[in-house]
């Protein structure tokens, strides 16, 4: 843990300071808060003759969020917290973003493709250029783990998934 802290220098990491973190989480959660209890009032959040108001529960779990995110706000910002304390650093980061980076593309591929495509590509991408699998092996396994889907879903559950764009080509 103390390696984490100081390097070999000395001196302080360079990276996402834990306090940065808490603070923009805890701003969003407040956001998030206030949004839920101005449209619990919209609902009507009082106590009505048959009892409560449709916004009366989420205005107060709103009003409960907003206290703790309050709360982490504060506690973030009045220095009570280690300030040193690295969150993530720059080579974690750019690993976890490895990750988040295609699974947004494959988020937008899914809209365009279909499910079914995307996630074919998606798997045989991922095995490629992260997993280092050969192609063959990569386009063996996703076109295997696509074709199961899509029997399970269309042909024996007969539910059918989101084809995309591609829909009426299929029909």
């Amino acid at each position: 843990m103390e390696n984490e802290r100081q390097s070999d220098a000395g001196t302080r990491p360079s990276g996402l300071g834990t306090w940065a973190v808490q603070t923009c989480v805890g701003a969003v959660l407040l956001g998030l808060a206030v949004v839920v209890m101005v449209e619990s009032r919209k609902l009507g959040a009082g106590w009505t003759d048959d009892g409560p108001g449709a916004g009366y529960f989420p205005f107060f779990i709103g009003l409960i969020l907003a206290v703790a995110s309050a709360g982490m706000i504060y506690d973030a910002l009045s220095g009570k917290t280690d300030r040193t304390e690295i969150f993530v650093n720059p080579q974690k980061l750019r690993r976890v973003l490895s990750i988040l980076g295609p699974a947004l593309l494959y988020v937008l591929a899914v809209q365009l493709a279909g499910l079914y495509l995307a996630s074919a590509v998606y798997i045989a991408l991922f095995m490629r250029l992260l997993g280092k699998y050969s192609w063959l092996r990569s386009l063996l396994v996703a076109l295997a783990v696509t074709g199961v889907f899509f029997c399970l879903f269309e042909l024996w559950f007969r539910v059918p998934l989101f084809k995309g764009s591609l829909a009426p080509l299929g029909r």
